[in-house]
């Protein structure tokens, strides 16, 4: 019984007990002289399975293999894109660090013409890298510089039309790694963006392309390149639709325009004429950016100090004359010379139909200058036959509040788009800034129709 337990040697291990790179496990036996008495048998049947690749392994190898050739596919036809998008490049210099420079991108090869890169050891490369195939420089027509060999971008910044930088640096990639490379895909891909996302010139713009856009304050471009926020009227005004602010102004929140002077009485404030001895305009323009309208839409509140008289002395030259104080008001112009929009006219008492008071007044006789036609509005806010030297309130003008509407001054509320004015030159366009003037042909001790609010549209 012990002989048999002595000659035990090596014992067989089932086949499950084998792993996967040839180690074996092994039985110990009690004498070591004994361990060679045996050999496994089935090792050899073992090994040639195991040297055998079962067949996921194979169709694991096989599917990257698949992959990393569409992945390198797929980059040459990024370069290509690249190399086609390429047209002009302007120059850079990099400096003492660098040494480098780069003075454009062949238009027809996309590869830069002329490419010199230094990097200390006085390594210049031409063209293309030859050890990562990535452009030194001058991969997209973008300027660059070049730095270790592998490209460096300066992206500066992307025209919204073009998508090709314009003003100074921004990005640059990483030495010896090819993150230049894809600073150039991404610079295509914001072009590619840009051209489908170009910002609109005007409000009416923006929505023909987005009808559903509501009213609110949006990212315009201006005629000269730069951009602005402004607010869009997208709902009905003034008989249409689509319509840009250009100015706003409101006395309680912001200070007067410059040249204004500012009037308060109590809680009442409004803005007018500096003070002067005689007849005179205190002005305030407002630039389309660029704009080409045909129609103007506009509103103003202001108040009646003194005794202010519309057009009295109508046959007056100053009264005929535009770039005068023809009024006793505010007059809305366009342009230079200045063409007339509206006036807005101060009359001296709502209850009579003077020489002074408005012309719209019932059974008043009074005619309005030529260049002004039908294009006016004109309320007082004096309810006696006298005035003084006081700023007329709560009765705020030309807002049309029916309330105020009263007496012989009626008719002059009754108007279209009430309290809106309304200019529609047809088919006529033009670019002209807007001005706003508060006039009055007397000194500031005697008259003065100061303004609290006004916005107005274009389209």
């Amino acid at each position: 019984m012990e002989r048999q337990q002595k000659q035990t040697i090596y014992e067989d291990l089932n086949h499950n007990s084998i792993i996967e790179n040839n180690v074996y496990e092994l039985c110990q036996v009690a004498t070591t002289e004994e361990r060679r008495v045996k050999q496994p048998e089935n090792i050899k049947e073992r090994k040639d399975k195991e040297v055998m690749w079962n067949k996921p392994i194979i169709h694991t190898v096989l599917l990257s293999l698949i992959v990393i050739l569409l992945v390198g596919i797929f980059c040459l036809m990024l370069f290509q894109i690249i190399g086609k998008d390429t047209t002009s490049t302007t120059g850079a210099t990099a400096g003492d660090t660098t040494g480098a420079t780069a003075t454009g991108v062949n238009a027809t090869t996309g590869v830069s013409s002329t490419c010199t890169c230094t990097t200390g050891n006085n390594t210049t490369s031409t063209g293309v890298n030859t050890t990562t195939g990535v452009n030194t420089t001058c991969t997209t027509g973008v300027n660059t510089t070049c730095t270790t060999g592998v490209n460096t971008t300066c992206t500066t910044g992307v025209n919204v039309t073009t998508g090709v930088n314009t003003t100074t640096g921004a990005s640059t990639g990483s030495n010896g790694s090819p993150s230049g490379a894809v600073d150039d895909i991404l610079l295509i891909a914001q072009k590619l963006y840009n051209d489908s996302t170009a910002l609109p010139t005007s409000c009416e713009q923006l929505k023909i392309q987005h009808p559903t856009t509501g009213s609110g304050y949006y990212i315009l471009a201006a005629a000269n390149g730069s951009t602005y926020t402004a607010y869009c009227k997208m709902g009905l005004l003034c008989g249409s639709i689509g319509w840009t602010r250009i100015t706003y102004f409101n006395i309680y929140g912001q200070s007067c325009p410059s040249g204004f002077r500012l009037y308060k009485s109590g809680s009442y404030k409004a803005c007018g004429r500096p003070v002067t001895n005689s007849g005179s305009c205190a002005s305030v323009q407002f630039p389309s950016n660029g704009i080409s309208y045909s129609q103007i839409c506009g509103r103003v509140h202001g108040y009646q100090y003194g005794s202010t008289d519309a057009i009295k002395y109508v046959s007056s030259s100053y009264r005929k004359d535009i770039n005068s104080y023809y009024v006793d008001g505010v007059s809305i112009t366009r342009g230079s010379p200045r063409q007339h929009v509206w006036t807005l006219m101060a009359g001296e008492s709502e209850v009579t139909n003077s020489s002074g008071s408005c012309p719209c007044n019932t059974g008043s006789s009074v005619s309005v200058q030529s260049f002004i036609g039908n294009n006016y509005f004109c309320e007082s806010g004096n309810t006696a036959n006298s005035t003084s030297n006081t700023l007329y309130k709560p009765d705020q003008l030309w807002d049309h509040y029916s309330y105020y509407c009263r007496s012989l001054e009626s008719p002059c509320c009754n108007v279209p788009y009430n309290p809106w004015f309304h200019r529609d030159y047809g088919s006529n366009t033009t670019t002209d800034y807007i001005e706003l003037r508060v006039c009055g042909d007397e000194g500031t001790d005697d008259e003065d129709s100061p303004v609290r609010f006004y916005e107005i549209y274009v389209k």
